[in-house]
């Protein structure tokens, strides 16, 4: 009978004893990343609300590509609704191809708005700080005082690789990537410019070596990273970094000079993080869409990309991945531009009315940085004085 009630106990018990013996063999669930919701979003141009602004714009580009001052693509939106999306001249001029809205641009130095928006979700998951030491996280990695911080806000003092490679190599090979320019990096030690951290510095080698940072904290390739985590969730279907695209690609433009002549690419088109990114205008408003949303990143983290990071700096400044001005006022943009291998490109957003403007160009043509034009054909007779060409990459 003692033997039947203990036999009885046992397998009344056995659930929780079973639960209890398997619960530290069960795979732990993957919080990394949280489900991007895409943008809402309107494809339709509304042209009786904003009649008066679409004629201005219609005006402003026609004029410029009538006068050969301008090829390319145009998207202007405010809010999730577009006001404005057209193309102008040629996608290939030896082919005689003309732009689509489809026509996929590279994105130049813009590309470093996603690199830094791509580290800050990594911030908010609280995989990547910003006062760690970047030689904590790239092995061999020689200048020991240099933070994430640094690099997001272009304060670390290094050397441009654009620059400095060449002297270390005569007979480059087919291309160069992250992983690359890295070991060249441990190997030369190139001379630090600045101090980590006395005043801002431009250069690319601090968002090629991001995109290496994000690769090894996520244990994904830089472009599988992108593409899983930022572009796929917001719908951006038509976005490559340069390693994922071929140019027999459909839609895919050619880089021109300012006479049409083809611009080549070369080996550093394998470094990724401070260029690369190829997309449609359509792709990059989903982008922008989705910070205004808040589908993408807090607020919060929003306010420290936009923060200007180098007192020092009284006309403009530079935040983590975006550049600005009117950083005291009301009407602050925050915006970055590119030029890169026959292409120029222009992405603004001026964070009071969600408004987005988005101008590419594959040819090299100066117009494209002159957006106070944009704003005083969008606000009209109530404009502010028209800025100077914002023609900083």
């Amino acid at each position: 009978m003692n033997i039947f009630r203990l036999v009885i106990v046992i397998i009344a018990c056995y659930p929780f004893l079973f639960a209890n013996c398997t619960q530290h063999d069960e795979p732990k669930k993957d919080t990394s990343f949280s489900a991007i919701a895409p943008p809402l979003v309107s494809s339709i141009i509304d042209s009786t609300k904003y009649k008066s602004e679409i004629f201005r714009l219609d005006t402003l580009f026609n004029k410029l590509y009538k006068s050969n001052a301008f090829n390319g693509n145009v998207l202007i939106a405010k809010g999730n609704h577009i006001i404005y999306q057209k193309s102008f001249g040629v996608s290939n001029k030896s082919a005689n191809t003309r732009l689509l809205d489809s026509s996929l641009f590279q994105l130049a130095s813009v590309s470093k708005v996603i690199t830094g928006i791509a580290a800050m979700m990594l911030y908010e998951q609280g995989k990547l700080k910003l006062e760690t030491k970047v030689s904590q996280i790239l092995k061999g990695f020689p200048y020991v005082n240099i933070t994430i911080r640094d690099l997001l806000s272009h304060r670390s003092g290094l050397p441009n690789y654009l620059y400095f490679c060449s002297d270390y190599v005569k007979s480059p090979p087919r291309i160069l990537t992250n992983q690359g320019l890295l070991d060249m990096i441990v190997k030369y030690q190139p001379k630090p410019f600045l101090k980590p951290g006395k005043r801002f510095n431009y250069n690319n080698t601090n968002y090629a070596l991001l995109a290496l940072i994000i690769e090894k904290i996520s244990g994904k390739k830089f472009s599988v990273f992108l593409k899983e985590e930022l572009f796929k969730p917001l719908g951006m279907r038509h976005t490559y970094t340069a390693l994922d695209i071929d140019s027999s690609r459909e839609y895919l433009t050619q880089g021109h000079t300012l006479s049409y002549g083809k611009v080549a690419n070369d080996w550093f088109d394998g470094v990724l993080g401070d260029k690369g990114i190829y997309t449609t205008t359509f792709d990059l408003f989903l982008l922008s869409t989705a910070l205004y949303q808040q589908r993408l990143l807090t607020p919060q983290t929003q306010e420290l990309a936009f923060t200007p990071h180098s007192p020092e700096r009284k006309e403009g400044n530079y935040g983590f991945g975006w550049r600005m001005k009117n950083m005291n006022n009301d009407d602050k943009e925050v915006y970055h531009n590119g030029w890169w291998h026959g292409y120029r490109t222009s992405f603004h957003r001026r964070l009071k009315d969600s408004l987005t403007i988005i101008v590419l160009s594959n040819r090299l043509n100066m117009s494209v940085y002159a957006t106070g034009r944009v704003y005083a054909a969008i606000d009209g007779p109530k404009a502010r004085k028209i800025d100077k060409e914002d023609n900083d990459e």
